[in-house]
């Protein structure tokens, strides 16, 4: 095992790789560094090894396995272990040994408070790991990540479900945004998987949640519809405004057509900003703001903003896409 050097000396020649070109000395140092016994070294390397895409499998698999005797006491906040499983994902390792045993591994800890699972990353990047591999109970292991108790492991599950573009992993999906999350995170990604996955017959289910009292779990469902960029998912945010155009749920639709980046959202968006009142065009204005750099978008709005004669609506638009 690889001691000699301080760990902030080894972290500082990790970093520096990053300008290194993934050459054989590139992938050599990094093969040192992966039997370092400081795990903050080991997950430095990891993600070297996977930025590159270095073909260091053995290794990681070794350092892994390493990490997982006393693993809380040799990887504190599961950093190594987790670095690990991201890189075997990314490098297409068929390693279902580690992420079997990640997916599964809890690894509580001491905090100021009662004992915390720092484990949640680990458990959602080995899911990953295993839809990318195509194993046979890929998804059974991940249902139960879809009950987990951090949401960060849900979230995990559910993003593994909506890449593995399963048939099976829609009533998955469909029962989990059903029975509800207390993480609008998760809800959102439940949404935006099952638009992946079937948009057919999902741009329907997705919508009834912009009625949901939650405004953050509406908010996600409209940027989930906005971001497939269906055609029936835009009209759908547009209908909706026509019946709920009061705030909050406003601030979500114009969130979700403005991510949909189709001409009929912002051809509808437009038409607001020019016949809305003041407090509605000055909201859809600031939402737009992300698109300050585009000039097509901010020449039309100018136009409508000059046109329009309000000091008040000028004021924001001023604001919003004013650039340094």
């Amino acid at each position: 095992m690889a001691r000699a050097r301080k760990t902030e000396e080894c972290l500082d020649e990790l970093h520096r790789l990053r300008e290194v070109l993934p050459a054989p000395e590139a992938v050599e140092a990094v093969r040192v560094y992966l039997s370092h016994e400081s795990n903050l070294v080991v997950a430095k390397a990891a993600q070297r090894a996977r930025e590159f895409e270095l073909d260091l499998r053995t290794e990681l698999v070794s350092a892994f396995d390493r990490f997982m005797r006393d693993p809380a006491k040799t990887d504190r906040a599961c950093t190594a272990k987790t670095e690990i499983a991201r890189a075997l994902e990314t490098l297409g390792a068929p390693e279902s040994g580690v992420f079997l045993a990640g997916i599964r591994h809890v690894q509580m800890e001491g905090s100021f408070g009662p004992p915390i699972d720092t484990a949640p990353g680990l458990r959602a990047a080995s899911a990953m790991g295993l839809v990318h591999m195509n194993h046979p109970d890929a998804i059974l292991e991940i249902v139960n990540l879809l009950v987990d108790r951090e949401a960060d492991a849900r979230v995990g599950a559910v993003r593994a479900l909506g890449w593995s573009g399963r048939p099976e992993s829609v009533p998955l999906l469909r029962l989990k945004a059903l029975e509800g999350d207390l993480s609008a995170d998760v809800m959102g990604e439940c949404f935006t998987a099952l638009l992946a996955i079937s948009p057919g017959n999902s741009v329907e289910f997705v919508v009834r949640f912009l009625d949901d009292p939650d405004i953050a779990i509406a908010e996600s469902a409209a940027l989930a519809l906005g971001e497939s960029h269906q055609p029936e998912a835009v009209q759908a945010l547009i209908d909706k405004w026509g019946v709920h155009a009061a705030e909050p749920l406003r601030s979500a639709l114009v969130a979700g057509l403005g991510v949909a980046r189709t001409d009929p959202a912002f051809a509808f968006l437009f038409g607001r900003v020019e016949t809305a009142n003041e407090i509605e065009a000055v909201e859809i204005l600031s939402a737009l703001a992300a698109y300050r750099h585009d000039e097509r978008i901010r020449d039309r709005l100018q136009s409508i903003v000059v046109s329009r004669g309000s000091e008040v609506i000028r004021k924001a638009f001023d604001a919003a896409f004013s650039r340094p």
